[in-house]
């Protein structure tokens, strides 16, 4: 079987109509392959062919994409980071940071993310596909990876268009065109010249959409979507407050200082600090301010067992600043549960602080 770098499928009708009216915004969801920070990944040279194409367009960036984070933290994080912002056009890009979750468990992420961008019918989506040595026995083999294997299928029941990114670079690599270290220098993140061959296949996509485009009137006022391929998707992801939440110790709620994607964090750095809430959905996953001078906690639901979580903290993880997320539930029944939490400290090595500072707790509705 023949790989494909380029899939067109719907027409970027909400892009085009956005240029004639001269004003854009375009917005980017994805891992550290995607993340702004630095200013030297693939969304760049993208960024910078849209203002030289089109001068007279007011282009407006929301790069939402958040290093070490999949889509089952962006299906949370979908309204207030791109939803409300009023994109026009979004690059989702989660086929390397997926690429460790079970199969199952990602077909439901994903396509909660993306109906929840879809939802509306103004922004249009393109799926942008990277590149990790686990893929690399599989695509030399003409083989597709599972996990961008089911981000097309997915692609194909939504009609979005997608750009392997991933191949793109290795082609050009197996040309002679590129040598691998000047893709891959520490084989996962592309830097200058990686990022530009990245971008290089979007605008290659782009160019074919938009700058032979014909005129498209559209009306996607009773735009609809279609019924869930996977009904356990994460369509009704919601975040519940931290009002609802019952406290008991030494807490605060305050603003998080550490990272610009968490608004607020309850917090406490006391051993044994406890709080509880109650939540009406069939799962749940918290999010934190995590690094290695974080706590660890046990939790319960609905006066079940305690069960006590002991994460892991990689050399590149700092003492705090990663927006990470635990896993808590997914398949409990479609009602109101109960959960309970008490920090501890974790008695590992590892373990080199007691901060703890929950950002998020997502509850997945039924």
């Amino acid at each position: 079987m023949k790989l494909e770098i380029f899939k067109h499928r719907g027409k970027l009708i909400n892009t085009i109509k956005a240029l004639e009216k001269g004003k854009l915004t375009i917005g980017f969801i994805g891992g550290s392959i995607t993340d702004a920070r630095g200013k030297n990944r693939w969304p760049e040279p993208v960024i910078a062919w849209f203002a030289d194409r089109f001068p007279n367009v007011r282009i407006i960036v929301e790069n939402a994409a958040i290093g070490a984070t999949g889509s089952e933290l962006a299906v949370f994080r979908a309204e207030r980071d791109l939803i409300e912002r009023n994109c026009d056009l979004i690059f989702v890009e989660f086929a390397v940071n997926d690429n460790e979750e079970p199969s199952e468990k990602r077909m439901r992420t994903r396509e909660g993310l993306l109906r929840k961008l879809l939802t509306s019918g103004k922004s249009d989506l393109i799926l942008v596909y990277t590149y990790m040595m686990d893929m690399y026995e599989d695509m030399i083999n003409d083989r597709i990876p599972p996990s961008i294997k089911e981000f097309e299928i997915l692609a194909d029941y939504y009609n979005i268009g997608s750009v392997w990114m991933g191949l793109y670079a290795l082609d050009e690599v197996m040309r002679g065109l590129v040598r691998w270290e000047e893709w891959l220098p520490d084989g996962l993140h592309p830097e200058n010249r990686g990022s530009y061959i990245y971008g290089q296949s979007v605008i290659k996509y782009l160019e074919r959409e938009l700058m032979n485009r014909a005129y498209v009137d559209e009306n996607r006022e009773n735009y609809k979507l279609p019924v869930p391929f996977n009904k356990s998707s994460w369509e009704k992801a919601y975040i519940l407050p931290f009002s609802e939440v019952e406290l008991k110790g030494p807490w605060t709620l305050r603003r998080c200082t550490t990272f610009q994607w968490i608004d607020q964090v309850l917090d406490t750095a006391a051993v044994g600090a406890e709080l509880s809430f109650s939540f009406k959905g069939r799962g749940l996953v918290l999010g934190f301010d995590f690094g290695k001078t974080s706590a660890e906690f046990i939790y319960r639901l609905d006066n079940g067992e305690w069960i006590e979580v002991k994460r892991d903290r990689p050399d590149w993880c700092g003492d705090e600043g990663w927006y990470r997320t635990s896993f808590i539930a997914d398949d409990l029944e479609d009602e109101v549960h109960s959960f309970e939490l008490k920090v501890i400290h974790g008695n590992r090595e590892e373990c080199k602080g007691t901060n703890f500072r929950l950002a998020m707790i997502g509850v997945v509705g039924g």
